[in-house]
């Protein structure tokens, strides 16, 4: 086992940072979901999808 950790170290450092990454993207996406902000980060009124959001 030990091994295997030696000879794949780089790539298990590499996931584990694109995890952290995704985790911490999804993160900010749920928060900013939850205070009723939106996902693009402007305001709904010049939107063309603006009717299609939920609210």
């Amino acid at each position: 086992m030990i091994e295997f950790i030696s000879e794949n170290i780089a790539t298990i450092i590499v996931a584990a940072v694109i995890i952290a990454v995704a985790a911490v993207v999804i993160g900010i996406m749920v928060k900013r979901k939850k205070s009723g902000k939106s996902a693009c980060g402007c305001g709904c009124g010049s939107c063309p999808m603006s009717d299609k959001c939920r609210k």
